[in-house]
């Protein structure tokens, strides 16, 4: 039966232990070994292994049954100086026996052998050929469903199971499961390569990718505080698979998308205060953001600079949430400045949220009146904006600035009715009692 994703799950070994015996490591160690390297390789021993059949399913069957022989022998034998090659090295012979017994045996052998000889010399090396971005590239190929993107990279690269992705996704395993199957046979169908597309078409396929790693770190960060750990483990996979986009493609976007998926989680510690509360952006204690995500964005966004004439869309996003950084660094926010770069964005993505953005900012250095009157031309283009809750929550403060008192609780009314977020709906509830 074909798994649903990795047994085991993920750095790299620096190498044998120092007496080489089989005492110096036990059935403790083995298991964080093999998670350390299956956190850090998974990705790149799969797409390795999947290259030449894409067969996804037969790679991650054989990569688990490595992960499984690891865990047996390696605390009798001890740590071999190359994990990741001696997992590629199991995982490959088991590909091989699966294939001699598959009716397809011969030309399935074929291949693999071929596979074998090829990185033969970089094993030696102790350097396995990274495979992960063609890898990226095949998950969101046009001919996978764009619903399967995302879950197909979470797995495939970063190894987490069909139950924990859907379990982040509010989905039935078996419906996510399912979701998977399709879109690793629809590979093999189609014979996407796990190749990396020439630097011209990256407009057009690299933009697919980055929206899927996109999608898994908003999936996180609708866990404000970091304690669920499918989402938790979602954010902290986007912003592996975003590093793993610029590093082989130093693409400027590729590289914007990780500068705003850190500036995102700088903040994380401060989205909820001591008691639990929600804190808004402006109102975030900018002591609670982490440093090192805020130094690192800052030194992205610095050699970003060049490109902001040809600025994309995670370019202006990541513009929007650098504006923001202002406070930490005890300097006044630039409000136009980011209603600026929201109605760039729009123009990109045409999304009635941006829109909405775009206005909120302009409510923060203009007069209730004319930010309400750009709200009310915006709703009567954007109707779905009426069941969104942050619409309402914008025309409660409005009307509560104009002292319009009774239309300000109405809406507000409306806001709360549409959040779910408990923290989220207190706080609501507690302007509203200002009035």
């Amino acid at each position: 039966m074909r798994s649903n994703g990795p047994r085991a799950a993920p750095a790299r070994s620096t190498g044998r232990s120092n007496s080489g015996h089989a005492s110096n490591i036990d059935a403790v160690n083995a298991a964080r070994l093999t998670e350390r390297v299956a956190r850090e390789s998974y990705g790149r021993l799969l797409a390795q292994l999947a290259a030449r059949t894409r067969d996804v399913a037969a790679a991650e069957d054989a990569l688990s049954e490595a992960f499984a022989a690891a865990l047996k022998s390696w605390p009798h034998t001890g740590a071999p100086d190359n994990p990741e090659g001696w997992l590629f090295a199991a995982a490959k012979r088991k590909l091989i026996d699966a294939a001699r017994r598959a009716e397809t045996a011969r030309a399935g052998e074929a291949e693999l052998k071929r596979a074998a000889e090829e990185v033969e010399a970089e094993m030696a090396e102790r350097a396995l050929p990274d495979r992960r971005l063609g890898l990226l590239f095949a998950c969101a190929h046009p001919e996978i469903d764009p619903a399967a993107r995302t879950p197909l990279m979470l797995q495939t690269v970063l190894g987490l199971s069909a139950e924990r992705i859907a379990a982040a996704f509010m989905i039935e395993p078996a419906a996510m499961s399912q979701r998977l199957v399709r879109a690793k046979k629809r590979i093999a169908e189609a014979k996407i390569p796990f190749d990396v597309p020439p630097p011209e078409e990256w407009p057009e396929r690299l933009g697919a990718v980055l929206q899927a790693i996109y999608a898994a770190y908003a999936e996180g960060w609708t866990d404000a505080c970091g304690e669920d750990a499918e989402r938790r483990a979602l954010a902290e996979g986007a912003l592996w698979l975003a590093r793993i986009a610029t590093a082989q493609t130093n693409d400027p976007e590729a590289a914007a998308l990780v500068a705003l998926i850190l500036m995102l989680e700088a903040r994380r510690p401060a989205r909820r205060d001591a008691a639990g509360a929600y804190a808004p952006l402006d109102e975030q204690d900018v002591r609670l953001w982490r440093r090192d995500l805020v130094e690192e964005a800052v030194r992205i966004m610095a050699r970003l600079a060049p490109h902001a004439e040809e600025a994309g869309r995670f370019q202006i996003e990541a513009g929007i949430q650098h504006a923001h950084l202002a406070r930490y660094f005890a300097l006044p926010v630039n409000w136009g400045l980011i209603e600026s770069l929201y109605i760039q964005l729009a123009a990109i993505v045409d999304s009635p949220a941006v829109k909405l953005n775009a206005v909120a900012a302009r409510a923060r250095r203009a007069a209730p009146e004319e930010a309400l009157a750009a709200l009310d031309a915006l709703v009567a283009a954007e109707i779905a904006l009426k069941s969104y809750q942050p619409y309402w929550a914008l025309r409660a403060d409005l009307l509560s600035r104009m002292e319009r008192t009774e239309a300000a609780r109405a809406a507000y009314d409306e806001a709360i009715a549409r959040e779910s977020d408990g923290a989220v709906r207190r706080f609501l509830l507690a302007r509203k009692a200002r009035l």
